[in-house]
C-alpha cells in the first residue's frame, strides 16, 4: 500500500534517454506484484506454463527489465528482507482483504460473470518464496545485480542511492522518499500504458521523476517532518493515519509544529493509533539497510536463459532471442569502447 503522498508533490516528466547508462535501485517486490495483478487472461487467471507454474511473473520481468536494458538503464533489483514486527496488522489486514476477494472471485466464476471474474482475481495476488527465487535466478541470468535487503526493500534501495551507488529508485509506491532517497522513478512500464484501479480499461501513463530536495523545499518541510506527515495520514505501520487529516492539513500541521511530542499531542494521536508515534517515527529513520552488495554488471548468459524459459517455462524461442539480441549487441558495442578508450 504504502503511503499516499500524490496530490503533495511535484512529479516531473522524464524520458528513457535522460535514464541511459544510469544505475537504478528496483523495489523488486512492488513490480512483481504489479506483474501478477496485470498479466492474466480475459477471465482473471494468472497464466501458466505446460506444468501449471505460474508465469505472469515472469514474462512481466522478462519484458520489462529486457526493456529496461534495451534503453541503456542498468537495473538492480532490491528484494525484501523479513517484515517489521510493526507491519504484521497490516499484513494481517491484507490477507483479509485477499480472502474477502478470493470469496467473492469465486461467486463470480459460478455465475460465469467474466468482468467480476477479472475484477477480483487480480486482488488475492501472493508472491510466493518460488516465486521469488525464480525472479531471481532471472535477474542473474541477465546479469543483473541482485541486493537482499535485511527488512524493507524500499529503505534498502534508497541507501543505495543516497550512498551515490544508484541514482534513484524505481517504485510506483512514494515511502522511498521517506527512507531519503534523492530521487524517486516512477512508470516505468513498457508500453505506456496502466490499468485503472478497480477497473477493466487502461490509461496512458509517462515516466516520471520525483526530486526529494525539490519536493521538500517546496513543502518548506524537511525529511523528518516528511515522515510525520506521512504518519498522520497513514503509513503500512498506521494504515489508517489519524481520523479527519489528509495530506493538505498534514502539510499544515509540521509546518506549524518543530515539536513532535507537541503536534500529536494536538492531533490526539493515542486516540487514534494503539502503537507510539516514536516507534512508528524511529522505524523509518533507522530502519535495518546493508552495506554488504557489490554492484556488478554482466553480459546476459544467453545459453541458461533458452533453458531457463523455454525449456522450463514455454517462452517462445524467438520472443526471447528478439529480447537479447539488442542487449548483446549494445554490451558489445560498450565493451569495444572501452578497449578503444584504453
Amino acid at each position: 500500500m504504502g503511503v499516499n503522498l500524490r496530490d503533495l508533490l511535484i512529479r516531473k516528466e522524464i524520458s528513457f534517454k535522460d535514464l541511459n547508462n544510469k544505475v537504478l535501485a528496483v523495489d523488486s517486490f512492488n513490480m512483481l506484484y504489479q506483474f501478477l495483478t496485470t498479466i492474466r487472461t480475459a477471465d482473471g487467471a494468472l497464466l501458466m506454463d505446460s506444468k501449471g507454474n505460474v508465469t505472469s511473473h515472469l514474462i512481466g520481468l522478462f519484458s520489462r527489465t529486457t526493456s529496461f536494458m534495451q534503453k541503456g538503464l542498468k537495473p538492480v533489483f532490491v528484494f525484501d528482507g523479513e517484515k517489521p514486527e510493526l507491519k504484521a496488522k497490516e499484513l494481517k489486514r491484507r490477507k483479509e482483504l485477499k480472502e474477502d476477494a478470493r470469496v467473492k472471485y469465486k461467486i463470480a466464476v459460478k455465475k460465469k460473470d467474466i468482468a467480476g471474474m477479472k475484477k477480483y482475481a487480480g486482488r488475492f495476488s501472493y508472491l510466493s518464496k518460488e516465486m521469488v527465487d525464480q525472479a531471481k535466478e532471472l535477474v542473474k541470468l541477465l546479469g543483473l545485480p541482485i541486493v537482499q535487503a535485511p527488512s524493507e526493500g524500499e529503505a534498502q534501495a534508497s541507501h543505495i542511492v543516497k550512498k551515490n551507488d544508484a541514482w534513484a529508485v524505481i517504485s510506483q509506491d512514494y515511502d522511498s522518499l521517506l527512507y531519503g532517497t534523492d530521487r524517486l522513478i516512477q512508470n516505468l512500464s513498457i508500453a505506456g500504458r496502466r490499468k485503472k484501479m478497480g477497473k477493466l480499461s487502461y490509461q496512458t501513463v509517462k515516466p516520471l521523476m520525483i526530486n526529494l530536495a525539490e519536493n521538500l523545499n517546496s513543502l518548506k518541510i524537511d525529511n523528518e517532518k516528511l515522515i510525520v506527515l506521512s504518519m498522520l495520514i497513514g503509513t503500512d505501520y498506521n494504515p489508517k493515519g489519524v481520523k479527519g487529516i489528509g495530506p493538505k492539513n498534514a502539510l499544515k500541521l509540521v509546518q506549524k509544529h518543530d515539536d513532535f511530542d507537541e503536534l500529536f499531542k494536538e492531533v490526539r494521536w493515542d486516540d487514534h493509533v494503539d502503537v507510539p508515534w516514536t516507534e512508528i517515527f524511529y522505524l523509518f529513520k533507522k530502519m535495518p539497510v546493508t552495506n554488504r552488495y557489490k554492484l556488478t554488471f554482466k553480459r546476459p548468459d544467453k545459453e541458461s536463459l533458452i533453458k531457463f524459459l523455454v525449456k522450463g517455462h514455454d517462452f517462445s524461442l524467438d520472443r526471447v532471442n528478439n529480447a537479447l539480441e539488442p542487449i548483446l549487441k549494445l554490451n558489445k558495442a560498450r565493451a569495444q569502447k572501452s578497449l578503444g578508450d584504453f
